[in-house]
């Protein structure tokens, strides 16, 4: 079996640096598919009149501080209201967000490749004209 090499660029320097045979402390990366398309309703009693769908595609994986997952608005009469417990990003996979934040009153509209970014603390108002669907990474743990 041949040598695996990693080459390394330093300015116009370049130095092959052999690749690590230990895997084991390394887990495996994880490609997960479809997972958008059953997200669960979000309460409707904390969210009331609103049809919002959120759940973690990563929840804290392997012990991380950060989870990711999707995020589906779809149309209604009631504005979805959201307060960031932790800083998050979302990026915008289809359709449009209107936002809007409840504090300082500023309004952005987020379409499709749009990256998002909530500071923790954060007041959000999310509306749609005709659905939308992002992927969110957010800094927070539930592990132990």
């Amino acid at each position: 079996m041949a040598d695996v090499t990693t080459t390394v660029r330093a300015s116009s320097d370049t130095t092959a640096v052999p690749a690590s045979s230990d895997t084991t402390a390394i887990p495996a990366f994880r490609v997960t598919s479809g997972f958008w398309k059953s997200l669960p309703q979000m309460p409707v009693a904390e969210f009331p009149g609103t049809e919002g769908y959120i759940d973690d595609v990563y929840p804290n994986p392997e012990g991380s501080e950060m989870a990711a997952g999707y995020f589906k608005l779809d149309p209604t009469d009631a504005p979805l209201d959201y307060t960031y417990e932790y800083d998050e990003m979302k990026v915008v996979l289809d359709g449009e967000f209107r936002l809007e934040n409840l504090d300082t009153g500023q309004v952005e509209t987020a379409g499709p490749r749009d990256a998002i970014f909530f500071p923790k603390g954060s007041r959000i108002r999310f509306t749609t004209p005709a659905g939308a669907l992002a992927f969110y990474v957010g800094q927070r743990s539930f592990a132990p």
